[in-house]
């Protein structure tokens, strides 16, 4: 059940598509919960993108509408990713966009992991 005012969960957007097998993708890692792969246009030298297996549109609804367990193990899941591919020690940035206007371009909740470089500020002239 999508969360009041959020779409519908859209089966056809492309990382359901690739979740399926239905598109390739450059896989990082994959468990019960979630699956990581490279972003086709990194924004940093590191960039990979962390998808739960579950249909859910957003943060919003994943963080509404999934099970306990399915959160924590896409949490596990996140760190699991960072650590296999040594980002801890020099450090990495999670970006989860929620919506339009953040700039969210696929109707599946995903987690951005950016390392590989200093990332400076998130946004510029914020403290």
């Amino acid at each position: 059940m999508a969360v009041s005012g959020l779409p519908p969960y859209d089966e056809a957007n492309i990382f359901a598509r690739i979740l399926r097998g239905d598109i390739p993708c450059r896989k990082v890692y994959e468990d019960t919960w979630a699956l990581a792969f490279h972003d086709i246009a990194p924004q940093a030298p590191v960039h990979v993108l962390v998808i739960p297996k579950g249909p859910y549109c957003s943060f919003a609804d994943f963080s509404a509408e999934a099970s306990s367990e399915e959160i924590a193990g896409f949490i596990r899941a996140v760190g699991t990713v960072a650590r296999q591919l040594g980002l801890e020690p020099p450090g990495y940035r999670l970006l989860a966009n929620m919506g339009t206007e953040s700039g969210q371009e696929v109707p599946h909740f995903h987690i951005h992991l950016f390392a590989g470089r200093p990332l400076g500020r998130m946004l510029p002239g914020v403290g």
